[in-house]
This record gives structure tokens, sequence and C-alpha cells, in this order.
């Protein structure tokens, strides 16, 4: 059964007037309730919300799901109602553009509060008890997005603050369902140290990082740049950071001074996920910048790097004098935040990010320390990209992508017994009809999110058919995996029409993709990881349906890859062949990750391939890239290569030098960011789902 229908007792989705669909709208509702002893908000929308009850925070979401469902939050409000009236706020977004966060629906706010059975407040057009409506004007509609998989970066003139009442109209929703899962912590991180202080030198240097703020690609969304109200990444690019103190203090959350044209960089202590807030109090007009990343760069004048990861990591706002309450609406990703007043001088009091992450975990304890630091990295890994589905990071994209939903998806069992989050997950891809723009039979990439220029990565749907099988195994929950048949019967055809004379797949289309190194541009005509993984699909498909032709086929096709990646005669597997004059020819490519894929999923055994797995567990490794033994296999990248090593080690029994090789890949990371990153190397995110596999291995062997 998939998840339940839910029915409000008689809230309306509604929307601002001809607006549902004009991008970036932020509307206001608000109400007044009494005192009352068992109320509950029940609450959804397209895209998201934010609520607040006498001016403190409540909660936000709702959980994503799928094109045209939604999934109902109930919030319940027993012992806050303290007051004679109490104020019940939400802000409500429609983005309303492509993006891998949220989905491109018409907008809509539905809720109501009940108590007792009676609706005492509710969303609608007209009638007794219904939120009034205002429009958000000091959020600045037509500005760049985040980054090509958000939505819109946060620009705010509090000059414009005068709230307009809206007319509103029913809005367009489709069917609403249970969230079935967990609220987020929303708790309270304060900062826990100022690194340094300084002036803010203005500049007239061009900005350079143009990308898709000035030039997004004519298939997403957005405003056009001659559009812009304005364009805070470059306005920030201007300035240029001169320290005067380079030195540690710790921050008790008091006020702190900053003179006109000054900034302070603050430090959480380790990377967390979470809204962006802090009081500022302006005795003359006073615009604020909010610059933030995961790491520090070595250069004082720009010591937060805001588009490292292709990101406008900034938030700004312009405030005349008075006193303020700032919070993000977004969620943003960060241990280092540079806060900025710039013409004009304030004090900023209570820095700190209100989480939106999974709820706590114990940790458990580690003899050795480096261990420790691991562990706990990886479980806050694990909480900053589990809070609705599965994400790959939580700062640049906050997608819900395959594959990485394979390894995090035992983690979550291993940490909570459960796997609820997995299932919504796994449901979303069940839940549309169709994914439009994806070829017939076809899984998205990662989901929901939508894909208006077609992309996706045919490896990564078979990771889905995978992780039903292990999904299985720990629930026992038939009834979703029957109900995924018609789906993965259907991917199964879509790729049967790939197989050549060998059975082999051959020119996949779109966005094939092995893994971050060298491998990736070894993925046609035949890649042989791409085979081995297809392999695995049409076995598991057998056990799970009782399929035996589908079982013998796998074998079968295993064997092939295996034959053609070994036909050159070498001990390590080659990554792909191509088509010369009509005839199939190994590339003598030799890839690190190739050599793993062939062990996990049956191409290699340590029986077969002794020599291959003495190299593998003897000169391959962390220390590889110090030692350079085997110079001409192209090294692994952090996903999936080193995490499909680590997991074979296990399979081995290597517990010893699984452990030395878990310090070896993550101490760095642990110690740097207190989470564990996308890559080897800080290019990307430093804080990456799957990478929380790490406590499933740790669980198992110590």
């Amino acid at each position: 059964m998939l998840s339940e229908e839910y029915a409000f007792h008689v809230a309306k989705p509604v929307w601002a007037k001809g607006r549902n669909r004009e991008m970036n709208v932020n509307l206001l509702f608000t109400g007044t309730l009494p005192e009352y002893s068992t109320p509950t908000l029940a609450i959804t929308a397209a895209c998201s919300y934010v609520t607040f009850l006498n001016g403190e925070f409540l909660c936000a979401g709702p959980a994503r799901t799928a094109h045209g469902f939604f999934r109902v939050d109930e919030i319940v409000l027993d012992g806050k109602l303290n007051q004679a009236d109490n104020l019940l706020e939400i802000k409500s977004l429609g983005s309303y553009l492509d993006s891998y966060q949220t989905l491109c629906q018409p907008s809509f706010l539905c809720a109501e509060v009940v108590s007792e059975g009676d609706v005492v407040l509710r969303t609608g057009v007209s009638g007794n008890n219904i939120f009034q409506c205002t429009l958000i004007t000091e959020r600045l509609q037509k500005v760049h997005r985040f980054s090509i998989q958000r939505t819109f970066a946060e620009v705010y003139d509090y000059t414009r603050n005068a709230h307009t009442s809206v007319e509103l109209e029913e809005g367009e929703a489709g069917q609403f369902i249970t969230r079935n899962i967990p609220f987020p912590d929303f708790s309270v991180h304060p900062a826990q140290a100022v690194l340094a202080q300084g002036h803010v030198m203005h500049t007239d240097k061009t900005p350079t990082y143009v990308d898709f703020v000035a030039n997004l690609p004519a298939e997403w969304k957005a405003f056009d740049f001659s559009q812009f109200e304005a364009c805070s990444i470059w306005d920030a690019q201007k300035l240029e950071f001169r320290p005067k103190r380079l030195e540690r203090i710790e921050y008790d959350g008091g006020a702190m001074d900053f003179p006109k044209d000054s900034y302070a960089l603050f430090d959480l202590g380790r990377e967390k996920t979470g809204f962006v807030g802090m009081t500022v109090k302006c005795v003359e007009p006073t615009t604020i910048y909010a610059l933030f990343d995961e790491i520090l760069q070595d250069d004082p004048s720009n010591p937060v790097n805001y588009v490292r990861m292709a990101t406008t990591a900034v938030v700004r706002w312009y405030l005349p004098a008075g006193t303020y309450t700032l919070l993000s609406y977004e969620p943003y990703s960060f241990r280092y935040l540079q806060l900025c007043s710039v013409e004009g001088s304030c004090t900023i009091e209570n820095v700190h990010l209100r989480n939106y992450c999974f709820g706590p975990i114990e940790s458990k304890p580690f003899a050795d320390p480096a261990l420790q630091k691991i562990y706990d990295a990886a479980i806050e890994t694990f909480r900053q990209n589990v809070v609705d589905i599965y994400m790959d990071c939580p700062s640049r994209e906050r997608a819900g992508w395959l594959c990485d939903s394979f390894f995090t998806s035992r983690v979550e069992r291993v940490l909570t017994g459960k796997s609820e989050v997995e299932r919504n997950f796994l449901e979303n891809f069940l839940l549309p009809d169709k994914f439009p723009n994806l070829p017939e039979g076809m899984l998205p990439m990662c989901y929901p999110a939508d894909f208006r220029n077609g992309t996706f990565i045919p490896n990564w749907a078979m990771w889905y058919v995978l992780e039903l099988e292990e999904y299985l195994a720990r629930t026992g929950d038939r009834d979703l995996i029957d109900m995924a048949k018609d789906r993965v019967y259907a991917l199964l055809q879509y790729f049967k029409g790939f197989e050549n004379e060998y059975g082999l797949l051959e020119k996949l289309e779109s966005w094939v993709f092995v893994e971050w190194s060298k491998a990736n541009e070894l993925v046609q005509d035949v890649n042989f990881p791409s085979n081995f993984l297809y392999a695995a699909m049409k076995k598991t498909m057998g056990r799970i349906y009782g399929d035996d032709a589908l079982l013998a086929e796998g074998e079968a096709l295993l064997k092939t890859a295996r034959e053609w990646a070994l036909s050159g005669e070498g001990v390590f597997f080659c990554d792909n062949a191509v088509r010369e004059n009509g005839n199939l020819v190994l590339s003598g490519e030799c890839t690190e990750v190739c050599q793993y894929y062939a062990f996990y999923f049956g191409a290699a055994t340590r029986e077969a391939n002794p020599e291959l797995f003495r190299i593998l567990t003897g000169d391959f490794g962390p220390q590889r890239k110090e030692t350079k033994l085997w110079p001409e296999i192209y090294f692994a990248n952090a996903f999936i290569g080193n995490y499909l090593r680590l997991d074979l080690l296990q399979r081995w029994g290597m517990k010893e030098k699984l452990i030395e090789e878990i310090k070896g890949y993550f101490t760095f990371m642990a110690e740097r960011t207190g989470t564990l990153w996308e890559n080897d190397t800080p290019k990307a995110s430093c804080n990456h789902g799957f990478a929380s596999h790490i406590v499933c291995w740790l669980t198992e062997v110590l």
C-alpha cells in the first residue's frame, strides 16, 4: 500500500489571485488562536512553508514527494498556545521553477488548525476563521538563483516591508497524502567563536562569476539578468576584506559592534545545516551580508569562498534604522559565516544556525580518537542529509539522488532501526504515472526534481532496483516491491533496446556515470562497469520477482562482460570497448574503480583473480597517491570507488585493513569540517549523504 490519502476538514488550497504560476512569490498568512486544549496544525504547500507561533519558530516543510502529490504535516500545538490571543504566522514560498530541490508546480498553501474536532482557523477564499494573507514585499522577487540545482537566492530590502493584502483564489493541488516520517530537529546551534574582524573595502572591480547568474541555460527557468532587482552575488564580489584582528575569540552570543564597513568571521565549530539567524540593531541604515561556506581558503581578503561550489552563498538584508530578528527562509550548509555591515553601523547578537536536520542520534564511544571523530562526522553527515528524503548534499543541491540512496538507506537502518525515510524515498519514484521529458521506462536520476532538459543517468536507475532488494530484506515490505514491479520491468525493457549482439549494453544515452574520475571518460561504446551493474540488476529482479529467466540472463551477461573486459590478457579489467570498422575493440584503458565494480558484482572473485586481489588489497588504497604504484591505473574517487573498495574489505573480513583505510580516507575530513565529503578533496561538497555509510562499517567491525 502506498501512503494513505489525507483529507482536510474544510481548508482549501489558496494562492494570490493570478500568481500561482509566477516565480518566487512569497506570501504571509496570519491568524490568531485563543487558548485551546488540543490544537493541531495540518499544513502542506507548493513549494514550501515556514511557521511561527507568537514570534517563535515552529516548523518548516512540507516533506517533499512526487509531482501531483503533497504530504501533509500535522503539528501538535499542545501547550504552545499560552496567551489569550496567539499569533500564528505562515510564510509560504511559491518558487515555480525547475530545480532539484523542489518541484515546479502551481503554488498554493493549504492549512487548518483543528481543536477537539472543530476547525478554528483555515485557508480559504471566504467565510469564517480564515487566514489573512499579505504579500511579503521585503524579499526581492526578481533575483538570481542560489545555484542551478536550487531555487532563488535571498535578497531583502526592509524599506519595502509594508505588506499589502492580496486577493486569494482557490489553488490547484493534487492528492494529499500522509507524511509518514519524523519531524526534523529545529534546535538552535549558536556560533562558537569569532576568528577574524576587519574592514570592508569597496572596489570597482568587475564581477567575474556569471555562469548561471547572467547566462543560465535556456532549459532552466529563471529571471533574465535584465530583470534583476538586485544581484547580491555581484555586489558581494566588489567587496574586499582587510583583517585587523586574526585570533580566535570564544563567542557567547552577546552584542558585537559592527562599525560602518566592517566584518566578523564566525565559526560554528563544525559544519551544520539550517537557517541563518541573528538579531541586528541598526543605528542608521545598514546592509548586512551573510557570506558562508563549509571551509576557509587561504586568502585574508576573501576568506569565505561563497562561489566555491557553483553557488551564490550570500544572503543580503538592507535594513533601515531599527531592531530586527533575522532568519533566512532557506536552509544552508556551512561551518564559517562572515557577517558584513556595509555603508552603516549596527550591533549584532545571537548569531546562530537553527538546525534543519534529522533528530538527535546518540554516538558510540571509540578508544581510537580518530575513529571517534570519523564516526561522529558520519552521524552529522547522515542527520544533515536525511530530513524528508535522502539527499546528496544539503548545500548545493538538496536533491534526492539514486545510488547515493543505496548507501544512505543502510545507515538509516543501523542508526534508527527503521527505514521510514527510505520508504518515502522509494515510493516517490512510484507515485507519478510517468516522468515527462524522460524516455519511456527510464527513472529520474534524482527525485523529486524537474528535468526539462531530459538528462538522466541510466546507471542510477539500476541502483534503484538493487536498493529495492535490500529494502525488502531490511523491512519485509513486500507490498512496495510488488507495486514497483511494473515500473522495474518497464526499465528493463528500456535497457533491452541497447543490448548488442553479445547481450552487452552499448551506446547508452544521456549521462552515463561510473564515478567522479577518469572512469567517466570511458563510458562508450561498451562500458564494463555499467554492464557488471546491469547483470546485477537482472539477477536482482530475478530474485525479488521469482523470474528464473532473468536470473539466467544476468549470469550469462556477467560471464560475457568478464570475458570481454579481461580479453586483453592482463591482470586488470579494461573499462570499455569501442567500435572500430564495425568491430568491438578494447580501449586498453583501466581504472581503479572498474576493478572494484568487477569484484562487487561478481565478475571477479578472490579465487578466480588471485593476482588482482593481491594487488588491490596490498598496493591500492589511500596511500597509493604517495607510493605511486601502478601509475597506469587511474585513481578512484570517493564516490563510489573508495566506498566499493571499503565495502569489499568488509565483505572479505579484512577488519584491520578496513579500519586503517577508513582513517586514511576520512580523518582529515572529520577534522576539517566535522562531516564527510563528496570527493577526496574539498573541491565540491564537504557534506554528502552517502558518506555516512562509514557508520555501517564501524558498527559491523567494532
